[in-house]
């Protein structure tokens, strides 16, 4: 069954245009793993500051597979995100 992620992120003010830019890179790296269904970013019209990160994977084995890259890949250039490193909010949905 396939798994739908969505993840809230949260630039670091006035840094939400230079975060998504920073992450169009990381998405076409990832788009090209096997079972990469979607990994997009999405900039927020109300609050630039504010973005979503949409992932779809063909499986839960794909995605433990993204997670394990995910684990070696560089991370973003510093000072784009608020908060504490690796902060997020995280939701899955699973269609019944």
């Amino acid at each position: 069954m396939s798994l739908r992620l969505l993840i809230t992120l949260t630039a670091a003010p006035g840094k939400g245009a230079d975060f998504a830019q920073a992450f169009k890179t990381r998405c076409a790296e990832v788009m090209q793993e096997p079972g990469c269904e979607q990994f997009e970013v999405f900039q927020s019209a109300v609050n630039p500051d504010k973005l979503v990160l949409l992932e779809l994977w063909k499986d839960q084995a794909a995605l433990d597979a993204h997670a394990k890259v995910n684990a070696t890949r560089a991370p973003l250039p510093q000072g784009l995100r608020s908060g504490v490193p690796g902060e997020r909010e995280d939701y899955e949905y699973n269609k019944r």
